[in-house]
């Protein structure tokens, strides 16, 4: 744990302390970001605009075909070598029943229900993190929660504080903000708020996990193209360098980096990590070993369908206000805006193996 902290303070104050000097630098009220509960509303949006939107989602959609072919082209296993499935545990209906009935109560309306009405978000997800533990085991007879019990029960409290650091980075550019909460103290919001969001590395390195029995990821991605840098340190210092420049505009030009908020702290931990010569979430690259970057990336994307759609009729909810590409909601999220889910599940195997490590495929 102490070299990991050796790693992640100081990526912690550049991820705190660029975006709010370069707030200073631009003469702005550095207050502003600062305010909690985060309610005001202080960035205008730039419009809708076709030409962005369009190139935006043919780079996406080149940078992902890529994979999607991989997988549909991976080669089948034979029916005599597949794992028999373990029987669903019961465990795993119990959190069944509990994810429906949150479900219902967080849709409906009950006027008995009224004083729980918003805070009916972590539930939902504790319900989701049992169900997916369930798939796991029945799939592997291992899984987190029961064979990790107490590394994945710290991730709770660290999921709170991952979080935290992107509601910092949203109130330099605004892409999301949250209704129905302005009841709140400031330490309501606070607690509420962080027990919501200690749900968030658990659940997706759960969904990771339960990728990851799947052998076609091996199949598709254990052997790929190795991807091999001639000067590594090289590179690392090149995109540590223009990840802390973009933090350090983003009060300055909310609309052109917003993007950053999902990708920078990725490239400024992983930059440090290959500058002190420590292996990393792309070190497996260099031998050709995909599988487990694909994994949590899918297990983000997966787990941002579950947040979007729970979060559509909830009373306490996000709303999101996105520049140039601010079509085509799926639920509230636009659509191109699901892409940043796949650096973000990236992002969380990042931080959980401060206290918690996976079998990679």
């Amino acid at each position: 744990m102490a070299a990991h902290a050796a790693l992640f303070i100081p990526a912690v104050i550049l991820l705190i302390g660029l975006p709010l000097a370069g707030a200073y630098l631009t003469g702005g009220p550095v207050h502003t970001y600062l305010e909690f509960p985060p309610v005001t509303r202080h960035v205008a949006h730039a419009p809708f605009s076709l030409p962005v939107f369009l190139g935006m989602a043919l780079f996406i959609i080149v940078f992902i075909c890529p994979f999607l072919l991989r997988i549909v082209r991976a080669p089948d296993m034979p029916r005599s070598k597949k794992a028999p499935l373990r029987p669903f545990p019961w465990w795993g209906y119990v959190g069944m029943v509990l994810c429906a009935l949150a479900w219902i109560m967080a849709w409906t309306r009950f006027p008995w229900f009224e004083a729980f009405q918003l805070h009916t978000f972590t539930p939902l997800w504790l319900s989701y993190i049992i169900v997916m533990n369930a798939l796991t085991w029945r799939r592997s007879g291992r899984c987190p929660m029961l064979n990790r019990t107490k590394r994945f029960m710290a991730l709770f409290p660290l999921s709170a504080v991952f979080w935290w650091f992107f509601e910092f980075l949203n109130r330099f550019v605004q892409n999301w903000y949250y209704v129905a909460v302005e009841q709140f103290s400031p330490i309501e919001y606070f607690w509420f708020a962080s027990l919501s969001f200690s749900t968030v590395l658990p659940a997706v390195l759960s969904t990771c996990e339960f990728f990851m029995t799947y052998p076609v990821f091996n199949r598709a991605f254990g052997n790929w193209t190795a991807l091999n840098v001639a000067h590594p340190k090289r590179l690392a210092s090149f995109a540590f360098l223009l990840a802390c420049l973009g933090l350090t505009g983003l009060a300055a030009l909310p609309d052109l980096l917003y993007p950053l908020v999902w990708i920078a702290p990725l490239i400024i931990i992983v930059s440090l990590q290959a500058l002190l010569g420590r292996t990393h979430v792309f070190s497996p690259l260099t031998a050709g070993n995909w599988g487990h970057p694909v994994c949590a990336a899918l297990a983000a994307l997966l787990c941002g369908f579950f947040w979007e759609l729970w979060n559509y009729h909830s009373l306490a909810k996000w709303i999101y206000s996105v520049p140039y590409v601010h079509r085509i909601s799926v639920f509230e999220m636009p659509l191109l805006g699901f892409a940043g889910y796949l650096p973000f599940g990236l992002e969380c195997v990042v931080i959980g193996t401060m206290v918690y490590r996976q079998n990679h495929t």
